[in-house]
């Protein structure tokens, strides 16, 4: 396998120790969804103006190292006419691409979805990379139920997919971000949870490795092990810390670049503190710190409350709330 050093060189600074990555590359659609939060509606510039407050506060390059975008803001400039990578690389963060384009219902699987967004894939990342992108992002979503969902086969359409996706971001000189969500939403145990996350992750990578994917230069971005939202018996940190990182053990390879955590339907106080308890584990195979959106931009949204009075103010919570998940991926909260 022919070996891209850039590569390795990208992902080492994604996942320098005490510093995470900011996932803002919500659809135009979930990002009026945010919006609602604050009764503004979904226009271009009110999302525009929202992105610029991440994108610009100061300070946060010493607790992000990447910022995940959406393709209509890594095309978007602020308002005296930077392009937002621009802004980011300046600081020394790093811009990245979502590139999935969602995910579509499949017929005769019942609550099982796949992800789209192969098509023209090889030229959409050339032209991310003249836009500035260094790393993408796809991801697969996994429902769990207490019959037969995920099945194998929608497990194996869904991994076939984002294993070409990062064969062809590696060809392109970007780092993959590979991301199978297994989602937080339902009444299933912890113990269902961790079953099914070992069982994705180990056909994930056993895919990838059979296709010659280079693991030093891939990021996986992982959901943490826990019982449903709905579950009645709730995971402390610790549990959830446990369950995750003997997941980890049994799947990851230890070549895979490092690992980041999505906040996946959780709180973001619960997000952060679940992250602390995995860190204070001690250290493991693989760098491991955080890849939030929700967790990190909603008390950033609240702070703003689309009012320009409020920018700076928002801009401040945004440092630190990224500062707390810094301390929390080193388990010093």
């Amino acid at each position: 396998m022919k070996k891209n050093t850039k590569l390795y060189e990208i992902a080492a600074a994604l996942l320098a120790p005490g510093k995470g990555i900011l996932a803002a590359d919500e659809s135009d659609g979930t990002a009026g969804k945010r919006l609602d939060m604050v009764h503004l509606p979904n226009k271009p510039e009110n999302r525009q103006d929202f992105r610029e407050i991440l994108f610009t506060a100061s300070d946060t390059e010493k607790y992000l190292s990447g910022v995940i975008m959406y393709d209509s803001s890594i095309r978007n400039f602020t308002d005296d006419g930077t392009p937002f990578p621009d802004v980011l690389t300046v600081k020394g963060i790093v811009p990245g691409i979502k590139v999935d384009t969602g995910t579509r219902e499949l017929d005769n699987f019942k609550g099982e979805v796949v992800t789209q967004g192969l098509d023209n894939l090889t030229e959409r990342f050339a032209e991310y990379y003249d836009l500035g992108a260094r790393f993408a992002k796809w991801r697969m979503v996994v429902n769990i139920d207490e019959d037969e969902t995920p099945t194998e086969a929608v497990l194996k359409m869904n991994i076939a997919m984002m294993t070409r996706y990062a064969q062809l971001a590696q060809s392109a000189g970007i780092v993959p971000i590979v991301e199978p969500e297994v989602i937080h939403a339902g009444d299933h145990s912890l113990q269902k949870a961790e079953m099914v996350t070992t069982k994705v992750l180990q056909m994930l990578f056993q895919s990838l490795i059979e296709n010659k994917v280079d693991l030093a230069g891939l990021i996986l971005k992982s959901s943490m092990v826990l019982a449903g939202s709905t579950n009645s018996e709730q995971t402390s940190p610790e549990e959830v810390a446990n369950a995750t990182l003997r997941t980890f053990h049994m799947s990851v390879p230890h070549e895979c670049a490092g690992i980041v955590f999505l906040s996946g339907g959780q709180t973001p106080e619960r997000s952060t503190q679940n992250l602390n308890a995995i860190a204070k584990m001690g250290s493991q195979p693989w760098p491991i710190t955080f890849s939030f959106s929700r967790a990190i931009e909603e008390p950033v949204l609240k702070a703003w409350d689309g009012k320009l009075e409020n920018t700076e103010k928002a801009k401040g919570v945004l440092l630190e709330v990224s500062k707390n998940n810094s301390l929390a991926s080193l388990g010093k909260l």
